[in-house]
Parts: C-alpha cells; structure tokens; sequence
C-alpha cells in the first residue's frame, strides 16, 4: 500500500513543478471517487510521470516503473513508498501482469501507456495488448487520454529559453471493451481491442499526432460518432452524409 503522506507530497511537488513551467489544460476529468478503472494514455516524454499525479486524486493509482531506472536509488525509494510496480517493458512481465491484476479487482487506478515506451516520432505508435488484456480480465472501465505539449524536444527546447510549455489533456468519455464474439480466437480478439484503445487516444489527439493509427477505420467512425475539436478534421466531417452521421451517433 502507498504511503499517503509521501504520494500527497510528491503530488503537490508535482503540481508545483508542472505550474511553474507549464500552462496547463486539463479538458474532463478521470477524478473517479471510487472504483477500478484504467487510464491509457499516449507517451510522448518524460513530463507525463508528473502530470499523472496532477490528473488525479487518487491515492489507490497504481504507478508503473521502467526496470531500468531500479538501478537509481531515489527510484528505488520512490518506488517503495508509492507501492510501484517494476515493468520489464520488452519481454512479456507477467508477473508484473499479475500484480497489476491484483490491484485492479482490488479496486485500485491503474495509468498505462499502451504504447509501453515513449514515441521517438511523437506522435502514436502501435499499441502493445497489455492494456486491453488487463481491462478484459479485471472487467473495469477503460478512460483515454490525449496529452500534448510533454514532447522531450519541446520540453527542452522551451525550457533552455525560459518559455512556459503549453500542456493540453484531452480526457475521453469511460468505455468497456466490447464482449469477445463466439468462435473469435484471443489473439484476434485482444488486437480488436488495442486497436480500439489505441484508435480512442487517437481521436483525442490532433492529427499530427495520431501516427501509425491516422488512416485507421476505427478513428474515422470514432470522429464521426463524437465529433472532433480540431480544425484539421472539420473539411472531411463537413463532407460526411447527414446519413452516416446520423447512423454513428446511434450506433
């Protein structure tokens, strides 16, 4: 179990930091009082270890740490004291798999990257099953998120001139995947819903910023369904049939 104390300063030193340096946007809320649910989320720097905190309350959140920075006593100690998870984010961590589970049907807040390490083109890459495993088996909401303005590049660039970064998350509207289909193999299934993870960020996100999952069909149906406040996307919405929109929104 964390230790409140230390996780409600450590969220505080967040908050300070963050405003300091950034202005930042939070548009909805992943502020939950109670229940399981997991946060996924696009990874694009270093900033988003901090801006998790911000976004939520909680103090049941369960971290996630990369096993390469066990190596760093102060990660260490954070680690101990936050109830952190260690992650081997290139071999299948099932044990870590396992605890996360744990936490979940436990009632606990999970926030994932799906993508499982930052993006080197900063804008998304293919999504791991990781995410959609968890949610299937710990059966809980699943609530995107849309970060921009964490990129290292902008971060240091910004930085170095004493400018403020501009921080915009978009939180999305909670979801459950949907029921694995009789005679549908896991393997099939559990793409299915990485893709639909993945493709929800997506729509959360400005076009420059959706990557591999830009063209998807996914997306598309996702923009015509819940419309999008990007300009980028207003000249194809336009030209949508009232038909299709229509047909979406009730689907």
């Amino acid at each position: 179990m964390s230790d409140v104390r230390f996780l409600n300063t450590l969220r505080r030193s967040s908050k300070a930091v963050l405003n300091r340096i950034a202005n930042i946007e939070i548009i909805g809320s992943i502020d939950y009082p109670e229940g399981a649910y997991i946060a996924t989320a696009n990874h694009i720097g270093r900033l988003e270890v901090l801006l998790v905190l911000v976004l939520s309350d909680r103090n049941d959140i369960v971290l996630l740490l990369a096993e390469k920075y066990r190596k760093y006593a102060i990660w260490r100690y954070i680690a101990e004291k936050t109830d952190a998870i260690w992650v081997n984010r290139f071999d299948a961590d099932l044990g870590a798999l396992r605890k996360v589970l744990k936490r979940l049907k436990q009632g606990d807040v999970l926030a994932i990257a799906p993508e499982g390490t930052r993006s080197p083109t900063e804008a998304l890459i293919e999504g791991k099953p990781g995410a959609a495993f968890l949610a299937y088996k710990a059966d809980v909401p699943i609530i995107p998120i849309g970060i921009v303005g964490t990129e290292d590049r902008i971060v240091k660039s910004r930085l170095k001139r004493f400018q403020k970064l501009d921080i915009v998350a978009r939180v999305g509207t909670p979801y459950r995947l949907a029921p694995q289909q009789e005679g549908q193999d896991r393997e099939t299934y559990m793409q299915a819903q990485t893709d639909e993870i993945m493709c929800r960020i997506a729509a959360l996100l400005p076009p420059d910023h959706r990557g591999v999952y830009t063209d998807h069909p996914r997306l598309r149906e996702l923009l015509i369904e819940q419309g999008s406040p990007f300009p980028e996307d207003a000249e194809w919405l336009a030209a949508v049939p009232e038909t299709s929109l229509d047909a979406a929104k009730e689907a």
